[in-house]
């Protein structure tokens, strides 16, 4: 059956670049950054349901459970490239926040032609990571339409999982088959059909919601500073230094000397300054606070 793509939204032409070919490159990037401004405002409308999938994440993370992003082509990349983002800024483990793209780890790189019209192969990739009912799969696609991501959210339906989707076009399909839907209807694209650019933008704004939101609440964050990013080079080494120091006022040797003492743990270190407690204490009052900062302090101050 062939694919009828003209009532699409994406897929229409945008009347304000009919002559993209004969513009200067100033008009091109200057069109391209009025049309971005359109984005935000789409997703506004939806805010709610972001939350309300990010409130979802969440309590699977915190059960133990696991997020799973799936899509294919730009869509599929983005689901991998937030879920990557989430070990080294949120100290999560790798398999934690998970980004399944059709054709597999290879199809990052390199399109694998075929994968996102298969159902099946959906449903295997689900089947492989030994999906349960404890797991959220958000399922993302442009169109709305891709049967790679139809079928994977239909396996995790039969498993008993939270299920959510992104897609750019009203009324979409992979939206049907979840419990909920996120349509935000960009518009037609400056280069007609092209979706990693308003649709791709409007995507990865909306993980960023997603699994920021969600990771505040699973206790990564005290204030607005990322207390349990990974020091894995001398980069981030630093930016643990100076997250102690905003969190407690301490100057850089005392933060240095504290965050050996905790073991290089940012939260400990921060529980241990404002608190005046051990190590061994810091890593009681966090666990008996699920990991959140804020309440293990102000619990502590309170005794």
């Amino acid at each position: 059956m062939e694919i009828n793509l003209k009532n699409m939204a994406t897929e229409k032409r945008n009347v304000k670049t009919m002559e993209l070919d004969c513009m200067s490159s100033f008009e091109i990037v200057s069109i391209m950054n009025s049309e971005d401004q359109s984005v935000p405002i789409a997703i506004h409308p939806h805010l709610k349901s972001i939350a309300q999938i990010a409130d979802w994440v969440a309590k699977a993370i915190m059960a133990g459970g696991h997020l799973y992003y799936i899509g294919a082509g730009t869509s599929g990349r983005l689901g991998v490239l937030d879920s990557v983002e989430c070990p080294p800024t949120f100290g999560v483990n790798s398999n934690t926040v998970v980004g399944l793209i059709a054709g597999g780890d290879g199809a990052f790189v390199k399109a694998k032609e075929g994968a996102e019209d298969s159902k099946i192969l959906g449903r295997n990739d689900l089947i492989e990571v030994n999906l349960t009912n404890k797991d959220v799969v958000i399922g993302i696609a442009a169109s709305g339409r891709t049967p790679y991501v139809i079928g994977a959210l239909e396996y995790a339906n039969e498993v008993g999982c939270k299920t959510a989707t992104i897609s750019c076009n009203k009324d979409s399909e992979i939206g049907k088959v979840a419990k909920l839907a996120v349509d935000v209807v960009v518009g037609p694209e400056v280069l007609t059909g092209s979706t990693r650019l308003k649709a791709g933008t409007a995507q990865k704004m909306i993980l960023n919601m997603i699994s920021t939101t969600a990771m505040v609440q699973c206790g990564k964050v005290y204030q607005n500073l990322m207390v349990d990013v990974q020091q894995t080079n001398q980069k981030l080494c630093v930016r643990a230094r100076q997250i102690v120091q905003e969190a407690t006022g301490v100057d850089k040797q005392m933060a240095d000397q504290v965050l050996s003492q905790a073991q290089g743990s940012c939260k400990s270190a921060i529980i241990m300054i404002l608190t005046g407690c051990s190590y061994e204490k810091a890593l009681q009052l966090l666990e008996d606070a699920n990991g959140q900062v804020r309440t293990a302090i102000e619990k502590e101050m309170k005794l």
